[in-house]
């Protein structure tokens, strides 16, 4: 993974299929810390504990989870990481997206991050990609 994560050195990632290169960092400076995501010309916003919540519930799921990606607009399929991140029953209590329009995706942008993080294990498959803890 290139880049450090901060907004001068983003991190660049791919992804799942690979079909897309798109940037992210860490931004501590501002309350709750954010994940920003730069996709082209569009900026989404996650809530920055993603990065520990996905992991620890992928560690209680116990198996592979699809990822499900959707627009904010559209519903997430359940049973997806895409639902998780946007359902009441979640740590935040709702969506980790945080611009109003631009809250769904992700089940796209967040888990090649914590890929390269070592934090879960990813399918780079063209569609319907899951994700799991790392075995071991």
């Amino acid at each position: 993974m290139a880049g450090t994560g901060t907004k001068a050195d983003p991190w660049v990632l791919q992804t799942p299929p690979g079909t897309s290169t798109f940037t992210m960092y860490r931004d501590d400076g501002v309350d709750p810390p954010l994940l920003v995501c730069q996709v082209g010309s569009t900026r989404l916003t996650y809530l920055a504990r993603v990065i520990e919540d996905l992991p620890a519930m992928l560690q209680a799921h116990g198996d592979w989870m699809p990822l499900g990606a959707a627009d904010e607009q559209k519903d997430a399929a359940p049973g997806t990481v895409e639902a998780w991140g946007r359902s009441s029953d979640n740590p935040v209590g709702g969506w980790y997206g945080q611009r109003k329009g631009y809250r769904g995706r992700l089940a796209m942008y967040v888990p090649p991050l914590l890929e390269a993080l070592g934090l879960v294990e990813l399918e780079h498959q063209p569609k319907n990609n899951r994700v799991r803890a790392p075995r071991g």
